[in-house]
């Protein structure tokens, strides 16, 4: 072989032991977890596109959206990259990244670790995803898990699928539409409910998620609070009477989701059970404290999204002919709505001891 062949060789050997270590890295397990699969409930804080394979307008699909996500695909996140249940699912060593169960390439081991179910525009209450263009309720969600879980019990049988739901973690992150969009931006709601009914009205509709999902196995649940509301720029855009300059966080939204956040974390102690995991993790402070002192954390812009004019675009606002920021790290969100990846890697650093002090407890139980 020619010196010039021996070099192309080696270097093709090179590149593939890289590629096959790469593929073939295990995820490390933390506290020797022994988590079986991720699956997810929610909204677009949460939604991985599923919202691709359904008739609403409310996608993202298409660029801006994925520009650090691998291989810079836009995958259905409302986002640059990754969300914080992906560092999640990574963390606890079950896989990269959770996909949307609406995808129907999905392997039989992609669905046995784990899928999405959430969709981006819903909510609690089944009038917000009306307003959001026929997005996939909440109780169509746990429908679309009994589906998946009878279609599962059907590839590897009753009683591994029952073991395999036991030992999985749900993770639940849903409530801003309903407030921000549905309460507060239309007279429908409140012309019947004053906000701490509606709010307990939120509440009796997720208790009754946890209690379907406990019904169909479900032992370890996680349950994300709200984000300072009053903080996303869409919100300051339209209700802060400072739509260009200034900009302040709307503090009337952001109350009301630590009202909801207490109020959650009440009944969460309600619905404790032996050998049952509730757990609540708390987003508001860390993206609070985030938007108030940016250069903290290496950020420069806190009150527009990086995508457009950053004051109201999102979805097919935000799209392939918007003007994008040179570098999303440095803005706390994407578009006028959701956060950047980077916003989502912080706020995952912050609810990391919680998950550590789960793990350990989990460790006990299972």
């Amino acid at each position: 072989m020619s010196s010039r062949g021996l070099l192309l060789f080696n270097f093709v050997t090179v590149i593939t032991v890289i590629v096959t270590v790469s593929e073939s890295r295990e995820l490390i397990r933390p506290f020797n977890n022994t988590i079986s699969a991720v699956y997810v409930f929610g909204d677009s804080t949460v939604d991985s596109g599923n919202n691709n394979y359904i008739n609403t307008v409310f996608k993202a699909n298409f660029p801006p959206y994925g520009t650090n996500f691998a291989n810079h695909t836009p995958t259905g996140r409302f986002c640059d990259g990754r969300l914080v249940m992906d560092f999640m699912t990574s963390y606890v060593g079950v896989k990269e990244n959770v996909p949307p169960y609406l995808d129907p390439t999905l392997s039989l081991d992609e669905l046995m670790t784990g899928v999405c179910f959430a969709s981006s525009g819903t909510g609690l209450d089944p009038l917000t995803a009306q307003l959001f263009d026929g997005v996939i309720t909440v109780p169509k969600q746990l429908e679309n898990f009994k589906e998946y879980k009878t279609n599962l019990e059907a590839s590897i049988g009753k009683n591994r699928t029952k073991t395999l739901i036991k030992k999985a973690a749900f993770l639940i992150s849903i409530g801003t539409n309903d407030i921000a969009v549905n309460y507060m931006s239309t007279p429908l709601r409140r012309l019947t409910y004053n906000i701490t009914v509606y709010l307990q009205v939120l509440l009796q509709q997720l208790k009754q998620l946890i209690e379907g999902l406990r019904e169909e196995g479900a032992q370890i649940i996680g349950l994300v609070g709200l984000p300072p509301i009053g903080c996303v720029p869409a919100v300051i855009t339209l209700y802060s009477g400072q739509p260009i300059f200034g900009r302040p966080c709307v503090d009337t939204f952001s109350n009301i989701a630590l009202d909801y956040n207490n109020k959650l974390q009440d009944m969460l102690k309600t619905m404790q059970k032996p050998n049952s995991i509730l757990v609540y993790a708390d987003i508001y402070q860390p993206l609070n404290d985030i938007v108030h002192n940016p250069s903290k954390y290496g950020f420069e812009k806190t009150n527009v999204g990086c995508c457009g004019t950053g004051l109201i675009e999102a979805t097919f606002l935000c799209n392939s002919g918007s003007v994008l920021c040179s570098d999303p790290s440095k803005y706390v969100f994407f578009d006028a709505i959701h956060p950047t990846e980077t916003t989502y890697r912080y706020l995952f650093e912050s609810i990391r001891p919680t998950m550590d002090r789960f793990l350990k407890k989990l460790s006990q139980l299972m």
